[in-house]
């Protein structure tokens, strides 16, 4: 599989603002500004049955950083025995063209892939434990109680080497094997996390249950332990409740969201998880009510996705790319 020589470009899509007072009055309610962490290259490819070339992974990469976006999740340094598709992630890591001013977070599940991480050049590194004890122990072999107390001994070395920790929490608002999760656990090891030295913590709808009702319930809970500001939401689409979660997020003041290009995405372990909520839709929802998300092309990153998607043999997921597409056409037929 090969990249094209060139992205053909879309026009930028119009965002409406704010027209009325009441709107202005409503929009004071939310952040000014959201971070966007572009979770594309690691968890929109992780789950490709067919492996997707090296070079083709860092030509993804190169594009998103050309878009403007100042976070994106590069690869995992995780045993290739279970997740085949980012085997190469040293070689990603180290090939891509880095930006001043972008970050390149990397996952790691244990010491053996922090210090694969260090040894790579990486300067901000990501761990993942789960609510669900059923999908602890499916997706890191090991207990809730026995991934915190592993992922303590990742922080300690990861602090001696002067890494910044981000932390995920999966299944917030519902397990593909448990169904509901006690919202007192979410809490548990969201502060476990926040304990062992993570600046931020990323709470993730895994298999894109979870509905507004669900992220007011989650948010009201931690909100007596952890700062707002220090979270971030990472929603899956599966079920079309993904942007209405993003907003149930921002009416409690978290102002970091996870999305992946063209809604790629998927966790192999959790049957039934479809593709993260697309950036572009989350850039084209945030412009419109007047938070600021940066200089990101969305033009540009609505191109990248249309060439990921045609790489990978897959429909866009995106809804503003579709419609983009769409209008392209209809004008190209006048």
């Amino acid at each position: 599989m090969m990249w094209s020589s060139k992205v053909g470009r879309v026009p930028m899509l119009p965002c409406r603002g704010f027209a009325t007072s009441a709107q202005k009055e409503w929009s004071h309610t939310l952040p000014s500004k959201v971070r966007i962490v572009e979770v594309g290259p690691r968890d929109g490819l992780q789950n490709e049955r067919n492996f997707v070339p090296t070079r083709d992974k860092i030509r993804l990469i190169d594009m998103l950083t050309n878009t403007g976006l100042e976070t994106i999740e590069v690869t995992s340094f995780i045993s290739p025995k279970w997740v085949p598709q980012l085997a190469d992630a040293k070689e990603v890591f180290t090939s891509i063209q880095k930006k001043p001013g972008v970050g390149y977070p990397v996952l790691v599940p244990n010491l053996k892939g922090l210090e694969a991480a260090v040894e790579a050049g990486a300067e901000e590194i990501a761990i993942f434990a789960a609510a669900s004890e059923t999908f602890s122990r499916k997706n890191l072999n090991c207990s809730i109680e026995e991934s915190l107390s592993r992922f303590r001994q990742v922080t300690e070395e990861a602090k001696r080497h002067h890494l910044s920790i981000r932390g995920y929490v999966s299944c917030v608002a519902g397990c593909p094997f448990e169904g509901s999760i006690d919202t007192e656990q979410v809490v548990r090891v969201t502060c476990g996390l926040f304990e062992m030295g993570c600046y931020e913590v990323s709470l993730g709808d895994t298999i894109g249950v979870g509905t507004p009702g669900d992220f007011h319930r989650i948010l009201q809970a931690l909100q007596p332990h952890v700062s707002m500001n220090a979270l971030a939401v990472h929603c899956h689409d599966t079920r079309g409740t993904a942007l209405a979660n993003i907003l149930t997020a921002l009416q409690y003041q978290v102002h970091v969201v996870d999305a992946s290009v063209a809604g790629l995405g998927g966790c192999p372990f959790a049957p039934g998880a479809t593709g993260n909520v697309a950036t572009e839709d989350v850039i084209y929802m945030l412009r419109g009510m007047g938070i600021d998300v940066g200089p990101i092309d969305l033009s540009a990153l609505i191109a990248v996705g249309q060439e990921t998607c045609q790489l990978l043999g897959k429909n866009n997921n995106s809804k503003v790319a579709v419609a983009s597409q769409a209008s392209r056409v209809r004008k190209a037929n006048l």
